[in-house]
């Protein structure tokens, strides 16, 4: 699956402005439903925090890949965030946060949802690509730059 199919420029967060993990999820989820995504945001979060609870998605090199299942969902989605500022959130190397892949899935699209997961963690081991986000002045320069490195990412 591409990432074009589940992912829309309207799914972008240039900005973040959360202190916390929690305020950082609440973001990501309010940015899908601005752009569109029919759910109901406080269950959404509690299931990521359920999620978060079993072992932290803030994977190192400042990045989080927060995601759960969601069972009012026909098809997988995902946002991008970005913190400026970094934010805490209990990540394997201690540091803080300033990218983030929420990825929400259907219940029953284990493997699509896995396959979508290992796209986005291969595609973000490249500090180059880290750093463009990073540096990305427009919501359309960060989807082009994501949308580009998936093209050069095979699994």
């Amino acid at each position: 699956m591409q990432l074009d199919q589940i992912f829309k420029i309207e799914f972008i967060n240039a900005n973040l402005l959360a202190k916390t993990k929690t305020e950082a999820l609440t973001e990501l989820v309010n940015t899908l439903i601005r752009g569109g995504v029919k759910l109901n945001s406080s269950s959404i979060i509690e299931v990521l925090q359920q999620r978060e609870n079993l072992g932290s998605t803030g994977i190192g090199d400042g990045v989080a890949i927060p995601h759960g299942k969601i069972s009012e969902l026909d098809d997988l989605v995902v946002a991008f965030g970005r913190s400026v500022q970094g934010i805490s959130y209990d990540s394997m190397d201690g540091k803080p946060v300033h990218l983030f892949f929420l990825l929400l899935a259907p219940e029953n699209s284990a493997g699509q949802h896995l396959k979508v997961l290992a796209k986005i963690s291969k595609m973000l081991k490249a500090a180059n690509f880290r750093k463009n986000l990073l540096k990305a002045k427009s919501q359309a320069d960060l989807y082009r730059i994501i949308i580009d490195q998936e093209d050069t990412c095979i699994l």
